[in-house]
């Protein structure tokens, strides 16, 4: 397939560049219209020709082969919810500030997604490694002050012990909203000014939540 680009225009008329095909990615929404996962461009034509999503919203660009024309999606709706059963929860800095709650799991601060970084319970300097039940989200204040100790060598004691979850929270992340495409806000609440009790986006190259 080859695609059709032409410039978008924001709302307030200044026009957008189209979207390269390289980094177009689609915002996956569940059945209630909750953020799910993210998707490349190919991956979501591919469940709209299946019927097994429903097209949300659009980019201006089309998605174009010898017989037929499509626009590249943006946001998507799935028809059936997805069984907790089928999917795993996969390890990464998202998940982890999410099990969390995006929360300092020392100092019970709650931050950004900028603001916060792993925590080695056990320091890897002690023979830690990095998986679900030795890491804790912690600010970078507590993180530093912490440094290559264990809590108890610190005297700091965690709010919570680091496990691996079976579900998580659906809630999106506290990052920077001005960074997505301007398609997905509706669906992903928040604004750049929101406080750390406000909801967020991604920011970058969201992680799918699942695989």
């Amino acid at each position: 397939m080859s695609i059709q680009t032409q410039g978008r225009v924001h709302p307030a008329g200044v026009a957008r560049p189209p979207v390269a095909m390289s980094s177009a990615r689609t915002l996956v929404l569940t059945p209630w219209y909750l953020p799910y996962r993210v998707v490349g461009w190919q991956e979501a034509i591919t469940l709209m020709c299946l019927d097994k999503v429903d097209l949300v919203v659009a980019y201006n660009e089309q998605v174009r082969s010898p017989s037929t024309s499509l626009p590249m999606p943006a946001v998507i709706r799935m028809r059936k919810k997805v069984s907790a059963s089928r999917y795993r929860i996969r390890f990464s800095r998202l998940n982890v500030f999410m099990r969390d709650g995006f929360r300092c799991m020392y100092c019970g601060k709650t931050c950004r997604m900028s603001e916060l970084t792993f925590d080695h319970v056990v320091p890897r300097s002690q023979g830690g490694v990095t998986q679900w039940e030795n890491i804790l989200s912690a600010c970078r204040a507590c993180n530093a002050r912490k440094g290559n100790k264990t809590p108890a060598q610190a005297g700091m004691n965690p709010l919570g012990k680091a496990y691996k979850p079976q579900t998580l929270p659906v809630r999106p992340a506290r990052v920077d909203y001005g960074s997505i495409p301007a398609e997905w806000k509706d669906f992903c609440g928040g604004s750049d000014a929101a406080g750390p009790e406000s909801p967020a986006t991604w920011t970058g190259t969201p992680p799918s939540l699942a695989t």
